[in-house]
């Protein structure tokens, strides 16, 4: 096993940091990207809907349809994370929030990792709540989504891995997948 015999930051941003690591016996520095960790979720209400989001995202420049997911934020659990980003996105609350694994996002090139949850009958959240600005709330019966999939609708490849994750613990018909 090779052994990094020094870490340093080439570059911050408050968004990631760029890190460079030197391996025993190598003269160039390895480079990687330490992000915060972050979670998404997959969310059905009581009668069978997805919930997902459509948002603009500049690094690839349209708008795309994905699952509530957020930043881990310091001194916060993953699993309180998933529930506040569920609220803040969606307006929806998960009493049933089960944690189905954590993923790497890019093992080649990045630090972080995806924690991934399924939340089972989603109800609205109580009382009054404003959701997060610039996300649009979008909310299909579960039948649907072999159809977004199909037409490259939902192509977000780490949400993808997270459906997977939803389809070998419960089974596709869960999602409607077979």
């Amino acid at each position: 096993m090779k052994e990094i015999v020094e870490r340093k930051v080439e570059f911050a941003t408050p968004w990631f940091e760029l890190r460079a690591k030197r391996l025993a016996g190598e003269g160039a520095p390895y480079y990687s990207l330490r992000m915060q960790d972050y979670v998404s979720v997959v969310a059905l209400t009581r009668q069978h809907e997805l919930i997902l989001v459509r948002q603009y995202r500049p690094a690839i420049e349209r708008s795309t349809l994905e699952l509530p997911s957020g930043h881990v934020e310091p001194n916060e659990t993953p699993e309180a994370s998933a529930r506040r980003e569920l609220a803040e996105e969606c307006g929806f609350d998960a009493p049933n929030l089960e944690h189905l694994g954590t993923l790497l996002s890019d093992t080649g090139r990045h630090e972080n990792r995806l924690w991934a949850y399924l939340a089972l009958d989603a109800t609205p959240v109580a009382g009054p709540h404003i959701l997060e600005p610039e996300v649009e709330r979008v909310i299909v019966p579960r039948t649907r989504l072999p159809e977004l999939l199909s037409r490259g609708e939902f192509d977000h490849a780490l949400h993808l891995a997270v459906l997977m994750l939803v389809v070998s613990r419960h089974g596709a018909q869960l999602l409607a997948l077979k």
